[in-house]
């Protein structure tokens, strides 16, 4: 599928490596402040369904540091911290409100939502310092990864065993015996990318039409190590006993990830939790409607 081009774009001057941005709705939208999973991919992956969202919000984006346009041959490794303090920065690079009634919407997909959870718990340890950290004024959590060492190894499990079951296999199959390799060689690295992610979805078959994206594999290891046991429950629990913060969560039932880790993460915030049904973790592929439903009614335009 075409991504059309953003309404701007351009690279960060104020992070310690220049990380690319594109801004996309009217400027006098509702801001929304786009976070993409991964770690170490890249923003567009999300597009061009989720550009729905600019038809009536300010959408800022941009591609996480070492994936995508912002990668780095700066051997240092990247951690959480790292990604927390880089949102900090772009936020008032882009020169987004700090009061809470006009601070944007901060949206998180997969690692983008764990990492959108970090950043809040972060903030609100920082309400007590000379320069506060800024907190959104909603917080959307979209198929949010695991908040936790056991959770995440739960969803590994499932994964492969998607991955490496009877329907996914049947889709490589019928790939090879379809001569598309030879017959139109971009058309068969698409649908092989696409199958390299069809354990994701409730229905394999459904992986189709999907922006192709790389993940930096020294980024996300490095990211995920820099976690080490990490549970959030107890430090989620604090920030809602802190801070008055409207979260919506959408998970949908058959997302490998862990549903108990999603209703967990709710409970702990007080949040508006949407399961979505016949739905993997591919929510703005899989059930769009439902999904922009739930965020319409959550956020205003």
């Amino acid at each position: 599928m075409m991504i059309p081009p953003p309404r701007a774009e351009g690279f960060s001057t104020t992070t310690d490596v220049p990380l690319y941005w594109r801004e996309d709705g009217p400027l006098d939208g509702s801001p929304m402040l786009l976070l993409h999973g991964g770690p170490g991919a890249h923003h567009d992956y999300l597009y061009p369904q989720l550009l729905r969202l600019a038809e009536s919000h300010r959408l800022i984006a941009y591609d996480q540091r070492g994936g995508g346009k912002s990668k780095t041959d700066d051997p240092t490794p990247i951690t959480w911290r790292t990604q927390v303090e880089d949102l900090t920065k772009l936020w008032r690079e882009f020169a987004l409100a700090e009061s809470r009634a006009d601070a944007p919407t901060l949206v998180g997909y997969s690692w983008g939502a764990l990492l959108a959870m970090l950043y809040c718990i972060e903030a609100q340890r920082s309400s007590a310092t000379v320069t506060p950290m800024p907190m959104p004024s909603r917080l959307v959590l979209l198929s949010p990864a695991p908040i936790s060492r056991a959770w995440r190894t739960e969803f590994e499990r499932a994964l492969q065993a998607r991955m490496s079951g009877p329907a996914v296999l049947q889709l490589r199959a019928e790939l090879v015996a379809s001569g598309l390799r030879e017959r139109d060689p971009v058309a068969y690295r698409q649908r092989s990318f696409e199958l390299s992610v069809a354990g994701y979805f409730a229905d394999p078959r459904r992986a189709e039409s999907l922006t192709p994206f790389r993940v930096t594999g020294r980024v996300q290891q490095s990211i995920w190590d820099s976690l080490g046991e990490f549970d959030l429950q107890d430090d989620l629990r604090t920030l809602a006993r802190a801070v008055r913060l409207p979260v919506l969560v959408v998970h949908g039932q058959a997302d490998p990830i862990p549903l108990a880790s999603t209703q967990a993460a709710a409970v702990a915030l007080d949040a508006i939790c949407v399961e979505v049904p016949d739905c993997g973790h591919v929510p703005y592929v899989e059930q769009p409607e439902l999904l922009f439903e739930a965020m319409a009614r959550f956020v205003p335009a």
